[in-house]
């Protein structure tokens, strides 16, 4: 996928100089989800930004106005017939910088990355997933015009309780066709 501009945001590779960006907000995630990228140095950090920039669909988020990286876009395209080569569906992620919530972009870069997807990469369905406690990111799909399909109950688990025992999270998921996409 080619770089993508908003009217405040630039979603494009990661490159050498974003390590200091990506640690503030993988140093310690706010969903259980993305436990697993956690960061635990600047010099991890610079190994991940390294794989990130190899990932045609992986995408850091630019706030325009600063250069800062204040979150990610990710995902991979997979074909829904298993008799076919046809890739048709995608299932991206986001996650942006906890400083830089409440102020629409997280909207602004998953609406123009999912666009992106519908008009230049041929996809024609997008879901997603959101654990049940992240309301914000359920209100955030329906805002995409995303329809909540179902519930998976005790679907994963990302953490372990203080016995270390799995901790199986509800998770949502939500999905959008080209032909709705407005």
């Amino acid at each position: 996928m080619k770089p993508i501009e908003t009217q405040r945001l630039i979603l494009r590779p990661f490159k050498v100089g974003d390590e200091k960006d990506l640690f503030e907000y993988l140093e310690n995630p706010e969903v259980h989800c993305f436990y697993d990228m956690k960061i635990e140095s600047l010099e991890q950090a610079s190994e991940e930004v390294q794989n990130r920039s190899k990932d045609e669909y992986y995408f850091a988020i630019e706030e325009k106005e600063s250069g800062k990286v204040i979150g990610e876009l990710f995902g991979h395209p997979e074909g829904t017939d298993p008799t076919s080569s046809v890739i048709d569906t995608f299932s991206p992620c986001w996650m942006l910088n906890p400083k830089f919530k409440g102020k629409g972009y997280g909207y602004e870069a998953a609406h123009a990355y999912i666009d992106s997807l519908f008009k230049n990469e041929g996809i024609r369905r997008v879901y997603m997933y959101t654990e049940d406690y992240n309301i914000a990111c359920q209100k955030l799909c329906e805002k995409l015009g995303a329809r909540k399909e179902g519930l998976f109950k005790e679907f994963v688990s990302f953490v372990n309780d203080e016995n270390g025992n799995p901790v199986y999270e509800n998770t949502y998921q939500y999905a959008i066709l080209k032909r709705e996409w407005k």
